[in-house]
């Protein structure tokens, strides 16, 4: 008498990696997911690794973690995986301060986001 297995969250294809507390923006982190949506995953490393923007290595780790877990939890091929989904979202705000002019207080928000990664197995086309 034990716990019923959970149901799978994604497809039999597919994998996912999830990454919570990125200290950037949203709209900075979507610059760099979208450069990998809809590529291959080689391809997706490949621009990563050269991108020159600073979120890009933690997005290059997301990346990796989930082509590990397609290959390693759900026993799919690694050549033929594609970046199907990469989205983000808001997380919490840090709030800072600075003392202004007049006895006023300037407000410094210092956004987190979280990153969502899946990857999904496509057939062979050649």
């Amino acid at each position: 008498m034990g716990k019923e297995k959970n149901p799978r969250r994604v497809g039999e294809n597919e994998a996912f990696a999830k990454v919570k507390m990125l200290r950037t923006s949203p709209q900075k982190l979507n610059l760099v997911a979208a450069l990998i949506r809809g590529k291959k995953v080689d391809k997706a490393i490949a621009d990563l690794t050269f991108s020159k923007k600073r979120i890009s290595q933690d997005v290059l780790k997301c990346l990796q973690s989930a082509i590990a877990n397609a290959e390693n939890n759900h026993g799919l091929d690694v050549d033929e995986l594609v970046v199907s989904e990469a989205f983000c979202g808001k997380n919490l705000v840090m709030k800072r301060g600075r003392p202004r002019a007049r006895g006023r207080f300037g407000k410094i928000m210092k956004p987190f986001s979280e990153l969502t990664i899946k990857v999904k197995q496509v057939g062979e086309t050649a």
